[in-house]
């Protein structure tokens, strides 16, 4: 599954579009990364923690999107995008859409 952010992909054709598809997950906070992150903030510095979780969470949005892109015919996917939002203070929903296609 060919995957970019851009509209084309250099060397290929869209020969078909087989429309929208996304793929999200909700994931919660860990007690254990919250309690590192809080001693985090009184020195300042990155939260390994949080950054493991939102690299997990994209990939797996990711993952689910081709699923569903493969499940519909499509060789790739163009225009991808990846948005975030707040379920609860606790959880949070990372998405992942793009536009399923055909490419020769």
């Amino acid at each position: 599954m060919i995957i970019v952010t851009t509209e084309a992909i250099p060397g290929r054709q869209i020969t078909e579009t087989k429309g929208f598809v996304q793929g999200s997950t909700v994931r919660a906070k860990h007690l254990g990364r919250d309690i590192a992150a809080g001693l985090k903030n009184i020195v300042g510095g990155e939260l390994k923690g949080y950054t493991e979780l939102l690299n997990e969470s994209r990939q797996e949005a990711l993952s689910r999107m081709a699923q569903q892109a493969g499940q519909m015919g499509a060789n790739a996917i163009v225009c991808v995008r990846f948005s975030t939002s707040a379920i609860t203070p606790q959880a949070s929903e990372v998405l992942c859409y793009g536009t399923a296609v055909v490419v020769s």
